[in-house]
């Protein structure tokens, strides 16, 4: 039985603890709340001066006017449909790292996976861009059989996003089949379960709460990008970029605008907590 903490190591603990914490509030959470505040400011149409007068008027804007809630579903949509491919895609590959591989090449796959990661966001979002254009290798591939790359928009934004959010996906499902026992996979098989039954059963189960911890960063990543779209995305306009655009326009505007991933992201969360999603952070 371990032995009762003593003041003398509660007190340690404390002051190793009181610091992040102390940051954690003041830098994050203080400036998120700041934020919010700012949202229920004015702005002056004729200085653009930000205006320290209550009121509603940023959110009522917000939730009347047709373009902003164009722009919030594109938003979201994009996210969900990233979340969803990169989960397609990552449980094939994390199977075939953790359980088909041998020891041997696990860890080259795993580095294999990681590399994307040491590459700067921008090189990689230009090197899209140059595949995606018109003499890029998109095109170059799709040319022999009659088709055309996507160009730019909203499904080069899809690609794009899904690509960079992948190992992020890939990286809490394989840990979860890496840990998923052996001797399950057998009982499937002594049960008379063939190769579909026991994925659908056995495995699914086993790794849902990864899929979906997986997904809070494909999807919160996804839904405040702004960098992306401005680089593959043509015309498309999302919530990341518009909320960029009007910083230096209508402050107050702009934080209305965060405010709608701040709540989606929340809602999200709220909703794989139940699945003990969060438990495989």
């Amino acid at each position: 039985m371990p032995a009762a903490p003593t003041p003398g190591s509660r007190l340690r603990l404390t002051a190793l603890l009181a610091p992040p914490l102390l940051w954690l509030t003041l830098a994050y959470l203080g400036s998120l709340a700041i934020l919010l505040l700012s949202a229920f400011w004015a702005t002056d149409s004729f200085t653009s001066d930000v205006v320290h007068t209550w009121n509603t008027d940023n959110f009522h804007e917000l939730l009347t006017t047709p373009v902003y809630r164009t722009i919030a579903l594109r938003t979201l949509s994009i996210a969900v449909a990233v979340t969803v491919i990169d989960a397609l895609l990552a449980l094939p590959m994390a199977f075939v790292m953790a359980r088909i591989a041998g020891r041997r090449w696990r860890r080259p796959l795993l580095v294999a996976v990681l590399t994307p990661l040491w590459a700067g966001y921008l090189v990689k979002a230009y090197a899209w861009r140059v595949m995606l254009g018109e003499d890029g290798v998109v095109g170059a591939a799709l040319a022999p059989f009659g088709l055309h790359g996507p160009g730019y928009g909203t499904t080069a934004v899809i690609v794009v996003l899904a690509y960079l959010w992948l190992p992020y996906m890939i990286l809490p499902v394989y840990a979860a089949l890496e840990r998923l026992p052996e001797r399950m996979l057998e009982a499937s098989a002594d049960l008379g379960a063939g190769a579909w039954r026991t994925l659908r059963s056995v495995v699914l189960p086993a790794v849902r709460p990864a899929v979906l911890a997986g997904s809070v960063f494909t999807f919160s990543l996804s839904l405040g990008d702004y960098l992306t779209v401005q680089i593959v995305g043509g015309k498309t306009q999302l919530l990341g970029n518009v909320i960029a655009a009007q910083v230096t326009l209508d402050l107050p505007m702009a934080a209305a605008l965060s405010a709608v991933p701040v709540v989606l992201i929340v809602c999200y969360l709220a909703a794989v907590r139940r699945a003990g999603a969060l438990d495989s952070l």
